[in-house]
């Protein structure tokens, strides 16, 4: 698996087993939104997109982004894409973009998780530091 891909779903999975304290860890003027509407293509490659602000990084970070649909008890959740975040306190545009099994997702009602997250050098490790986060429904149109 090439390493961006790698890099955005390892983003992903951590920003989605660790939401529950990504609030208490973001800072009032560090913000994530989400387009009330993405898009789908035939073959399964989705897009979303959004806002961010952030500031005070001193290590690498990416706003990461997934996207479910169904009822909670069973619903796969996708991992989609990650970009580089500008941590310089100005609102700036983030877009990704993934692939998946063209039958995973449809055109409809779609539920999405934002996340900016930095990747904190701590000793030998680099720990993930959650500056925003945003869950939001969104409707995922055909492209």
């Amino acid at each position: 698996m090439p390493a961006r891909p790698a890099l955005a779903a390892a983003l992903g999975a951590a920003a989605l087993l660790c939401a529950a304290v990504a609030p208490a860890a973001a800072g009032a003027s560090e913000t994530v939104t989400v387009d009330k509407t993405g898009h789908i293509t035939e073959d399964g490659t989705v897009t979303l997109s959004g806002t961010y602000r952030c500031t005070g990084a001193t290590g690498a970070a990416f706003v990461s982004s997934a996207v479910s649909q169904g009822d909670k008890d069973s619903k796969t959740v996708y991992g989609i894409g990650g970009s580089v975040a500008r941590c310089d306190g100005a609102e700036h545009r983030w877009e990704n973009t993934g692939k998946v099994s063209p039958d995973s997702l449809k055109a409809g009602k779609a539920h999405v998780q934002a996340t900016v997250t930095e990747l904190r050098s701590s000793g030998l490790l680099l720990l993930p530091s959650f500056h925003a986060v945003q869950a939001k429904d969104i409707t995922l149109t055909r492209k």
